[in-house]
């Protein structure tokens, strides 16, 4: 006689979480020690900066005397483990300090500079993604015809010309010549008041609160640096895509895809391309790192106000709550988007749709 079934055990799987979900667990999990980890880190390395926040804080005309009390008002007096827990106090209060630069506090400088950075970055890589994904596949499917010539010389054009040079003969060719685009000074014209605040996105902003004028003109003074941008992003996106689908379309389970009498849309589309977008998930995932932290060129020819230059500024004068606050938002954007990156292999992975 087959032996009862145990509740205890039945409630057991029946409480299990689902494999995609324990994924998302586990890398959130092993995010924690790795933010905790540059938080001791850019704490120590902003203390090795050389020069004295209190010194330029004083002035070059303030005594010693003068200097020691700006250096007891910032708490620089005391020793790194009490700067350290006070650090980590604050943190846990959400408090990220004020600038001694700008006399700001630092979460606001940051939330202002963060959603114009994100927008154009984000703009920028979707204009990208949508130019470079089809472009790949159609060179990978039509290999060493001129649509293979085509991308490639894209390519080539993206990696070799700098940023700030396609910055200034977009504008150029497009506000000074031909007069089409508005002038590359900042997110919105003076003609257009802000949005409310919701997401710090002026597009989304004023989408939602209904001024459409103001859309447009946020899109008007964000094309331009999107798209200088996603020119530069554009020539890796394309070359993984191509890549990558050139090996799938040379493997075994297309070759027996084919021979089970899919058609060729099928193949192309319903078992190459889902296995070929693993690898250009991750390369989004790095370029996305990389340009986040390198389009300050292109912010500075359009006038954007950057995240970028206000780190390197607050670095040059030892501005430790600002370059602590600056490292800190990375780290947590960048772990977010590695999350974000595991959720979408698990949902576009084969293997685990399949599991």
């Amino acid at each position: 006689m087959a032996a009862a079934p145990d509740p205890a055990a039945q409630a057991g799987r029946g409480f299990a979480l689902p494999p995609r979900l324990r994924l998302v667990l586990k890398r959130v999990a092993l995010a924690l020690p790795a933010l905790f980890g540059v938080i001791v880190v850019s704490f120590l390395l902003t203390r090795a900066l050389p020069g004295d926040p209190a010194a330029y804080f004083a002035g070059p005309a303030a005594d010693e005397a003068s200097i020691a009390q700006i250096r007891a008002a910032l708490g620089l007096d005391k020793s790194l483990p009490e700067q350290f827990l006070v650090y980590l106090g604050d943190l846990m209060r959400l408090d990220l300090g004020r600038s001694i630069s700008t006399g700001q506090p630092v979460a606001e400088e940051l939330a202002r500079r963060l959603p114009a950075s994100l927008e154009l970055t984000l703009t920028a890589l979707t204009l990208s993604t949508l130019i470079a994904v089809p472009l790949g596949i159609a060179a990978a499917a039509r290999q060493g015809t001129w649509v293979d010539h085509a991308c490639r010389a894209l390519v080539t054009a993206g990696v070799s010309l700098p940023t700030f040079f396609t910055g200034i003969a977009l504008v150029y060719v497009f506000y000074y010549h031909l007069g089409w685009a508005p002038s590359p000074l900042g997110r919105l014209d003076f003609l257009f008041l802000p949005p409310e605040p919701v997401t710090g996105f002026y597009v989304i902003d004023a989408a939602l609160a209904g001024d459409w004028e103001t859309m447009r003109g946020a899109l008007a003074q964000l094309a331009l640096p999107a798209i200088t941008l996603a020119l530069f992003t554009l020539a890796p996106l394309a070359r993984m895509a191509r890549a990558a689908m050139l090996e799938a379309l040379s493997s075994d389970y297309v070759r027996t895809a084919r021979a089970a009498g899919l058609t060729p849309g099928k193949v192309l589309f319903g078992v190459a391309f889902s296995n070929a977008m693993l690898p250009v998930v991750t390369t989004l995932g790095m370029v996305f790192s990389f340009t986040l932290g390198a389009n300050v060129l292109v912010e500075k020819v359009f006038a954007w106000p950057r995240i970028g230059s206000y780190a390197v500024e607050a670095l040059v004068v030892s501005d430790y709550a600002a370059v602590q606050g600056f490292v800190l938002a990375m780290a947590v954007l960048f772990v977010l988007l590695n999350l974000l990156i595991d959720v979408i292999y698990t949902l576009i992975d084969p293997r685990t749709r399949s599991a």
